[in-house]
């Protein structure tokens, strides 16, 4: 089986090195693939925002499964060209992506679907929403509506940054189209998880809970990023609470779609906020998450390339689905001034060394090879993923790992997983 893996990222590294461990897969390829990637994918050199360049590349390259990474060639249709192509491909419908795509669209499916989430309310008009605000009388969350790479959510801290931040989206329309329209939400409380599934239409495998590190530094402090690490499992939720997740919210969510017409092949991801009231969706998400995807494939044990296309066939039911039950970390390492502005072109040093390390690997994300050197080439550029007996042997592989690893301006936060946080 030929796989071509559509995206270049630390996930797409993590998703196309487990495709190449498995028995079924003769040869992967990816869109114009990053440093590590390019040790054993072919090139599929084409612009990943050109949807029919793609199906047409693929079509050329003799390939039987497509899997497809980042959430934009989803909200955009490119499942659907290729199921018109046919093609198997895993990654939902641009009709079933409006789950990440929309986040009223979201919103609106979990309340019909009695799916736990938070109050809400949407507007287009910035009076109209403060208004809102003011007779609530407290803080809200003010998310844009559509796309915004990662960054369409503002958490009020009081009625006046509320107020502003439904300006800036609203008014100022600081992420463009995506803020023509916010959702209002109720602030949650509690500890929050990552849970992502493998769905085929009908059936749902999760895998093992997970939780990333979105703020840029130590602490929790700084700007949100698109993640600065992550680890699993995640104590809180045991076997109990996982059944429930998956009959409360992952399972609701899949056959809700699939009544409307949209049946859901693909990674669901569930952002998750343990309240005391249970756990209550934060926000659903097309994909796989970065870097929740790097730890999760470091765990998984099963043939890769069986699961993916069971799930893009429609026969995930079939398929079995095991994790190593060692505790993973991974840890980021990302460009100096990363959310923000950044400079790149420099040579990383110590890839090798630190993938000598017990149970490592090195996941690729911004890096490019110039002659001899793999080089910066964006904002998160590293992602090391560790495995260990309990979790402070995974840390202290991770944090080994990263320290051989050097570049200009490098950064990385220093408390991934620290004891604190595995509650």
């Amino acid at each position: 089986m030929r796989v071509l893996v559509v995206g270049n990222g630390g996930r797409e590294h993590a998703l196309a090195l487990a495709l190449n461990q498995s028995t079924l897969v003769e040869r992967v390829f990816a869109t114009r693939p990053n440093a590590g990637m390019a040790e054993f994918c072919g090139n599929v050199d084409v612009d990943i925002s050109e949807t029919e360049t793609v199906v047409d590349a693929a079509r050329r390259t003799d390939i039987d499964l497509v899997v497809i990474g980042p959430e934009g060639p989803l909200v955009n249709g490119m499942s659907d060209r290729f199921m018109e192509a046919g093609i198997p491909v895993l990654g939902p419908s641009a009709s079933a992506a409006r789950l990440e795509g929309s986040k009223r669209f979201a919103k609106e499916l979990m309340r019909d679907a009695g799916i736990p989430t938070a109050g809400y309310a949407t507007f287009k008009k910035a009076e109209k929403a403060i208004a809102y605000v003011k007779d609530n009388g407290r803080p809200m969350v003010v998310k844009a509506d559509g796309l915004a790479s990662g960054k369409g959510v503002i958490v009020g801290t009081n009625v006046a940054n509320t107020e502003a931040a439904i300006r800036k989206i609203l008014d100022d329309r600081a992420y463009g189209d995506a803020g023509a329209e916010i959702v209002l939400e109720e602030r949650l409380s509690g500890p929050e998880v990552s849970v992502i599934a493998l769905v085929d239409g009908e059936t749902v495998r999760p895998f093992p809970p997970a939780r990333d590190h979105k703020r840029a530094l130590d602490g929790d402090n700084g700007p949100n990023t698109g993640g600065m690490g992550a680890f699993s499992p995640v104590r809180q939720v045991d076997q109990s609470m996982m059944a429930e997740i998956v009959q409360t919210i992952l399972l609701p969510a899949a056959k809700s779609l699939a009544a409307f017409g949209m049946p859901y092949r693909g990674f669901l991801y569930a952002g998750i906020m343990l309240t005391q009231g249970g756990p209550k969706v934060l926000e659903f998400n097309c994909r796989m998450g970065d870097p929740e995807c790097q730890i999760l494939m470091s765990r998984l044990t099963s043939d890769a390339g069986e699961l993916f296309l069971a799930a893009a066939t429609g026969q995930l039911a079939d398929a079995t689905i095991t994790f190593d039950r060692r505790p993973g970390v991974c840890v980021v390492l990302a460009s100096g001034g990363y959310p923000g502005s950044y400079q790149t072109g420099f040579t990383i040093d110590g890839i090798e060394e630190a993938s000598e390390i017990q149970d490592v690997t090195v996941y690729h994300g911004a890096t490019k090879r110039e002659g001899h050197r793999i080089v910066t080439n964006g904002g998160r550029i590293i992602t090391v993923s560790a495995l260990g007996n309990e979790f402070g042997q995974s840390i202290r592989r991770a944090y080994e790992a990263v320290d051989r690893i050097q570049f200009t301006n490098r950064h990385c936060r220093r408390d991934i997983a620290a004891t604190s946080v595995i509650l």
